[in-house]
C-alpha cells in the first residue's frame, strides 16, 4: 500500500517539476503553487520511503 502510494507521489513530483520548467505562460502564483505543492510533495515521498525501508 505505501509503495503504491510512493509511486504516486514520485508520479506527482514528475508532473510538477515538468510543470514548472514549462512554466513560462503560466503567471507567477501558479508557478509559486506548484513549486508549494512539489516540496511537499518530496518530503511526502521521503516520509513514505522511510516507512517502506522500516518495514523491511
Amino acid at each position: 500500500m505505501r509503495q503504491d502510494e510512493a509511486r504516486q507521489v514520485r508520479a506527482r513530483i514528475a508532473e510538477l517539476e515538468q510543470n514548472l520548467t514549462s512554466a513560462s505562460a503560466q503567471n507567477r502564483q501558479r508557478r509559486q503553487e506548484a513549486g508549494h505543492e512539489l516540496r511537499n510533495a518530496k518530503f511526502r515521498l521521503e516520509r513514505l520511503e522511510e516507512c517502506i525501508a522500516a518495514m523491511r
